[in-house]
């Protein structure tokens, strides 16, 4: 879900990328219904996994899963609390998905700011 948010609100600021601490081979009805509603399409996404080896490629790394992250990370790395809604309600999905909504509507709004500058920041997002 965040990474679709950041995909398609951010792109001036941001490059998304996303992985899993423990993937799935597919990805969850559910979550692409949920997107659907909001007009995005994560069809084509599939779950990937975390790779700590590849975090020195990465700005920042936003960290979903509510667990620490495997390994070194060079990139600072930011917490958020958003509950996990496999295996849950739709209520649980949508109030999942709103919240995410509003934290990468945060980050893209704190990297604009910091645009002035030429630097383009490369989050990835973890679950």
């Amino acid at each position: 879900m965040a990474e679709g948010f950041a995909r398609v609100y951010g792109s001036d600021v941001l490059i998304a990328s996303s992985s899993g601490l423990a993937p799935t081979d597919i990805l969850a009805r559910e979550t692409i219904e949920c997107m659907r509603e909001k007009g995005i399409d994560l069809t084509e996404h599939f779950p990937k996994r975390y790779d700590p080896h590849t975090s020195a490629n990465y700005d920042v790394i936003i960290n979903l899963s509510g667990y620490d992250l495997p390994g070194a990370t060079i990139p600072p790395v930011l917490n958020w609390m958003v509950r996990d809604p496999i295996g849950q309600s739709e209520v649980v999905y949508r109030d999942s998905r709103d919240a995410i909504e509003r934290h990468v509507m945060q980050l893209i709004l704190q990297l604009r700011r910091e645009s002035r500058t030429p630097e383009r920041k490369s989050p990835i997002i973890t679950r």
